[in-house]
């Protein structure tokens, strides 16, 4: 889908558990290709304008044999993707696997990427996008907007904590956030991954010598002292592109001035775990967004 962020068009993914549709979505857009609020009257108050364009699934539709339990509002996971440009897209198999667990799955793709305007900055500007993201989801009808949690993966760990921080405080704040291999200190990246260094001094204007206040905007742990939603940090401690230090790290910071953190370390997992172990991270994550 298309959405707007700032004055740009950006896209991004919407998933919808079975039972939740958008009625003759299909049909409208490939007749009347546009803004779908325009067709559908519960959507009038959502300034933001949409397009919509369906996608194959992976998986075989379920079949719905208890139609009387379906909600009439539900939880929302966003899904903050990580690596930069063309590297590390929306993982489109995982959003599958998260909506199967009866959440709405909305998955920025962020700016300048997937044909979107702009240019990605790397949790710059482009925190926006993921903004814009929440606000969108909040004013959606079969949302309920107290249960709208953020999961950052890598470097969209950036991006989630930009936006938990933002929205922490009120009946809008943030209900859970979940950092899944997540980058906590950038200009740490920088000196870790000399692979990326010329990449990082080319999107964020220099090295963290010339340009230390990007890097320190950028890295979550500058923006720790802000987050009052429950916090899951999970990672593998055998990371070869996001040190396991970057999820201790977060974790101690956060425990030390009493947060709700929760660690779970995975024993000789990398950035991607194994399928098993995923499979179970998997479970362990949505466990922990369902606990009260």
């Amino acid at each position: 889908m298309t959405y707007s962020s700032d004055t740009l068009w950006v896209k991004a993914y919407l998933y919808l558990p079975q039972g939740c549709s958008l009625p003759d979505i299909t049909t409208y857009e490939t007749s009347h290709p546009g803004s779908v609020s325009s067709a559908f009257p519960e959507f009038a108050s959502i300034h933001t304008s949409l397009h919509l364009q369906p996608l194959a699934s992976h998986y075989p539709a379920a079949t719905m044999h208890d139609t009387d339990n379906i909600p009439e509002q539900w939880p929302v996971l966003i899904y903050c993707r990580g690596g930069l440009g063309s590297y590390g897209g929306v993982n489109t198999v995982w959003l599958e696997q998260f909506v199967h667990k009866g959440y709405i799955v909305f998955a920025p793709s962020y700016r300048g990427n997937e044909g979107g305007q702009g240019r990605d900055e790397y949790g710059g500007r482009d925190a926006e996008d993921v903004h814009a993201a929440y606000r969108l989801v909040q004013r959606l009808p079969f949302v309920d907007p107290t249960r709208i949690s953020l999961m950052g993966f890598s470097r969209g760990a950036i991006n989630a904590v930009h936006t938990s921080t933002a929205y922490n405080e009120g009946p809008d704040r943030v209900h859970k956030l979940v950092l899944w291999s997540g980058v906590s200190d950038v200009e740490r990246t920088y000196h870790e991954r000399t692979d990326l260094r010329r990449t990082l001094k080319r999107v964020l204007g220099g090295s963290p010598r010339a340009v230390p206040e990007a890097y320190l905007a950028r890295s979550p742990l500058s923006k720790a002292n802000k987050l009052s939603c429950p916090v899951l940090i999970m990672h593998g401690t055998s990371d070869t592109q996001v040190n396991y230090s970057h999820g201790t790290r977060m974790y101690h910071w956060l425990k030390r001035r009493g947060a709700d953190v929760t660690f779970h370390a995975y024993g000789g997992q990398d950035h991607h775990f194994h399928e098993k172990i995923h499979e179970s991270a998997l479970n362990n994550m949505f466990d922990w967004l369902a606990a009260p």
